[in-house]
C-alpha cells in the first residue's frame, strides 16, 4: 500500500531577475515562491530519517540554482522550470508552484501558480 504525503516549501524569497519591462530588466525585484508536492511512498517512513522521505532542501536549493545567474521574462516560465525541478525525483507524483512579485504595485502583489503531475 503506497502512502501521500504533501511536501511544502512556503514563502520561500528570493532577489531575481524576472519581467519584461525597462525597470524590471535593469534590476533584480523580489520574488516569492510556494512549492507543495505531493509525494508517493511505497510506505509510511520506518525510521525517523530524513533519507526516508523526500527531503525539501533540494527544492529550495534547485529554486535559488536557478535564480542565481538567470533572468526570466514571465513568471509562467519560472513557474515551470521549478515545476520541472521538482518532477525530476521520481517520487513527486503533482505538485502546484505559485510565484508572486510583491513589489509591483503599491496595493497589490501580482503572481502565477501552476499544477502539473505525471
Amino acid at each position: 500500500m503506497s502512502v501521500h504525503f504533501t511536501t511544502i516549501l512556503d514563502g520561500l524569497e528570493v532577489t531575481m531577475g524576472l519581467g519584461i519591462h525597462p525597470h524590471e530588466l535593469a534590476a533584480r525585484q523580489r520574488v516569492i515562491v510556494s512549492v507543495r508536492m505531493e509525494v508517493v511512498y511505497p510506505a509510511p517512513p520506518a525510521e525517523d530519517r530524513i533519507d526516508a522521505v523526500l527531503d525539501y532542501d533540494f527544492v529550495r536549493a534547485g529554486v535559488q540554482a536557478l535564480v542565481a545567474d538567470r533572468h526570466f521574462h514571465l513568471q509562467e516560465t519560472l513557474c515551470e522550470a521549478i515545476a520541472d525541478l521538482c518532477l525530476a525525483d521520481p517520487r513527486v507524483e503533482r505538485v502546484m508552484v505559485r510565484t508572486s512579485k510583491p513589489d509591483v504595485y503599491p496595493d497589490a502583489a501580482v503572481g502565477c501558480e501552476i499544477v502539473r503531475g505525471r
